[in-house]
């Protein structure tokens, strides 16, 4: 029996070499927050968390994989666009091993954010435990395919990193360590130097080919507009100001990182203006409904508050922008998705 099975691993290994020269980019490797968490929360003792129902209702054989989604997520459709797998699996979870993680692995922790300190308010990975995963990862990789055909890929990958929110949603705006500490405009500043910090590592570990996504209009999110009862519900604008401020910072970061890094390609993904236009005419564009989620009165539930009995749930996620009180719908997903495969990751393709 072992006599059989060297040859049939070399076949494996050699199919998935193939499968990678093919493509333009040979995988994708994810860091992040719930934007882009595959399923990695499934896995720690955490309230964080979407593996059950309604989650995942329109996910490929209806099943709740703790993407935040009542689909897939932006990193899975960024994959399928070039020309990978339709999915990126969670390194966390077991049903996966290197030869799945060869194409596609994601490190993201839903709730997590660039400050260590936003992890510790709903007990999830923080971001520097995504990057020693990583480097667990490499190690896997290089034991499987060789240093060479290792290094190739982790040179060639592109690193999709979706993070930030929490670190104002989560922790400055709702927790009053931050604030006291820092004015809003020196907590962006804080946030950029980790972010730049954060880049650097990985780059350091052989990284060469990113995508920075920038933060939401962080406002109009239900949830947000839930607590704005003085304002009749409106989107919060100085979130929004907030998010605009930050992302102006996150694009000079990115213009500054590819000056000075050799062989760095860092773009700057901005979902902000593409997402507040289907907030503000929704109508426009196939939606019924911006202004609340599917998943219940969609006005607060998100995680384990989605509640698979509500009555209030949707029938048809389509006609939502968001599908819970805090994260876009499948279709949502797609049409952001749409446009920075058309701009920004246009060069990647």
């Amino acid at each position: 029996m072992g006599n059989l099975l060297v040859p049939w691993l070399f076949l494996v290994q050699t199919l998935v070499v193939v499968a990678i020269s093919g493509a333009k980019v040979p995988a994708v490797i994810v860091f992040g927050d719930s934007s882009v968490d595959s399923g990695n929360n499934n896995f720690i003792p955490t309230i964080a968390r979407s593996n059950f129902a309604p989650y995942g209702q329109d996910f490929p054989g209806g099943q709740a994989t703790g993407r935040f989604c009542n689909g897939r997520i932006p990193s899975d459709m960024i994959s399928e666009a070039l020309g990978l797998k339709p999915t990126v699996p969670a390194y966390l979870d077991p049903m996966y091993n290197i030869s799945d993680f060869a194409v596609g692995v994601c490190f993201a922790s839903a709730g997590t954010g660039y400050d260590n300190t936003t992890s510790d308010v709903v007990d999830v990975i923080p971001l520097w435990k995504e990057v020693e995963y990583y480097k667990e990862y490499q190690k896997k990789l290089k034991a499987y395919l060789g240093d060479r055909k290792a290094k190739k890929i982790l040179n060639e990958a592109l690193y999709l990193i979706s993070i930030g929110t929490n670190d104002f949603l989560e922790n400055y705006y709702t927790l009053p360590n931050r604030r006291s500490q820092f004015t809003v405009n020196q907590y962006q500043d804080f946030i950029i130097g980790l972010a730049e910090d954060f880049v650097k590592t990985i780059y350091a570990l052989g990284a060469r080919r990113m995508s920075l996504t920038g933060v939401p209009p962080m406002g109009c999110l239900p949830l947000e507009r839930t607590t704005n009862i003085m304002e009749g519900h409106a989107c919060m604008e100085e979130y929004n100001i907030v998010a605009l401020e930050y992302n102006g910072k996150l694009k000079g970061l990115v213009e500054k990182l590819n000056r000075e890094l050799p062989g760095l390609d860092v773009i700057f993904a901005d979902a902000y203006h593409v997402l507040l236009r289907l907030i503000k005419k929704p109508s426009l564009y196939g939606f019924e409904e911006a202004r609340t989620g599917c998943c219940g009165t969609g006005r607060f539930e998100m995680s384990f508050l989605c509640d698979p009995y509500s009555p209030f749930t949707c029938q048809d996620a389509d006609k939502y922008v968001f599908w819970d009180a805090f994260h876009p719908s499948e279709k949502t997903n797609r049409m952001i998705t749409d446009h920075l495969l058309k701009t920004s990751l246009a060069k990647f393709l």
